[in-house]
């Protein structure tokens, strides 16, 4: 039996996807063409992220629709705010299945080549290429609970706090939603007393190793999960080099490629 590409959706991830897509009713008087399906639509999308490959180049005969018709519907349902409300759903699943550890959040913030767009800036570290950074927060697991975009110009230890506060509200368990870890982990990049002190007035214990000491502290045992989880982040190929010059679409790669990082964790409790 042959082994189902990644982009193929079987009808249990879709049943999660469908009801955050936006209802658009076909008009009665001068319909125009049918809607492609939403579905394979969405498995074209899915195509571009795995491979890498430009919008134009869709295979046709793969059924997913044009390229523009995806992206059409990629930009639709960004603006719809359905990538982040994917990601929440999946992680209250994973909460629900004790397969979150917020006693500890790990943090990191590589950068990416990039083709152009917004959201960029000249690296003080890459010989002044211009490019941007994927900052990430896992739980101490490397489950991906929240990522960011900035330019290659901004220092890691600024984007520390929002970081934190862009993780969302996670159900999955009676009671109030959980939102902060316990502590968070970071490597000498983070380390500033004022940003410190920011981390504990968020209720969140800051485990940052100092500029200066020798290495051996012993994080760097518990913060290799933020490394794997960015190594699964950038297997997906339109991850690796941002070509898009729109950095909400960017974002929506990102947001989407941890929703999925989270549906293959769920899968592989079964």
């Amino acid at each position: 039996m042959a082994r189902p590409k990644p982009w193929d959706v079987d009808d249990e991830l879709w049943a999660v996807i469908e009801p955050l897509l936006p209802k658009v009713e076909r008009r009665v008087r001068h319909p125009g063409r049918k809607r492609h399906p939403d579905r394979l639509v969405f498995q074209g999308i899915l195509f571009v992220l795995y491979t890498g490959i430009a919008w134009e180049h869709l295979p046709q005969e793969l059924g997913f629709g044009s390229g523009m018709t995806c992206w059409r519907r990629l930009a639709e349902w960004t603006e719809a705010g359905v990538w982040p409300r994917l990601h929440e759903v999946l992680l209250a699943r994973l909460r629900s299945a004790d397969a979150l550890d917020f006693s500890r959040a790990a943090v990191d913030g590589p950068r990416p080549r990039v083709k152009g767009g917004t959201k960029t800036g000249r690296s003080p570290v890459d010989r002044g290429r211009t490019g941007s950074k994927h900052h990430l927060i896992t739980d101490a697991t490397g489950i991906p609970l929240a990522v960011t975009l900035t330019g290659g110009n901004r220092n890691d230890v600024t984007q520390l706090i929002p970081l934190l506060q862009a993780v969302p509200p996670v159900r999955g368990k009676r009671g109030r939603p959980r939102r902060r870890p316990d502590a968070v982990l970071g490597d000498r990049g983070y380390d500033h007393d004022k940003y410190r002190r920011l981390v504990w007035a968020l209720g969140v214990k800051p485990k940052i190793a100092r500029r200066g000491t020798e290495h051996g502290s012993g994080l760097g045992t518990q913060r290799w999960v933020v490394e794997r989880a960015f190594a699964h982040l950038h297997w997906f190929r339109r991850l690796r080099i941002r070509w898009e010059i729109r950095d909400d679409i960017h974002e929506a790669f990102l947001t989407l490629a941890c929703a999925l990082i989270c549906w293959r964790r769920l899968r592989s409790l079964r």
